[in-house]
């Protein structure tokens, strides 16, 4: 998770709108047993200080449409298909941003990138606000419009 992982959340901040306090994180944690050691991997989102989105913490329950298999994490885990989330989002043209359906998103994570996205202005984001009922996304684009409204004052 290292290099490749700080060139990936590079490349996702530059996407990031001026100003918003939004952090993608990523970390293993180290865990000995008797069976010996893995990693425990863990991706999340805060926003400021609030932490908006956590994997895997947030996928445990056992109605959620992409439960963790907890009977196989940490070995089996989705880190690998987030990880290529993030990179497909990033690579999506800036005309495709709002139209294109990302089948491989079973967390959540798009429209919450897509509300932190300078590529996407504010004129768009009540567009995004009405076609999203993610709670993660909702608080970005609330923070956002906030944010210039403070600063148009």
């Amino acid at each position: 998770m290292g290099r490749p992982w700080s060139k990936l959340q590079k490349e996702f901040y530059l996407l990031r709108a001026d100003g918003l306090d939004l952090q993608l994180h990523c970390r293993a944690y180290r865990m000995d047993s008797q069976m010996g050691s893995t990693d425990i991997p863990r991706y999340w989102i805060t926003l400021g200080k609030e932490i908006i989105w956590d994997y895997p913490r947030d996928f445990i329950e056992k109605n959620h449409p992409k439960r963790v298999n907890t009977k196989w994490y940490p070995y089996g885990n989705d880190v690998p298909d987030i990880s290529n989330l993030i990179r497909e989002y990033i690579d999506t043209p800036k005309d495709e941003l709002m139209s294109k359906n990302f089948q491989n998103d079973h967390w959540g994570l798009i429209n919450i990138f897509r509300a932190s996205d300078k590529r996407i202005g504010l004129r768009r984001l009540p567009e995004l606000k009405r076609k999203t009922k993610n709670r993660a996304a909702l608080k970005v684009i609330e923070t956002r419009l906030e944010s210039t409204k403070s600063s148009s004052r």
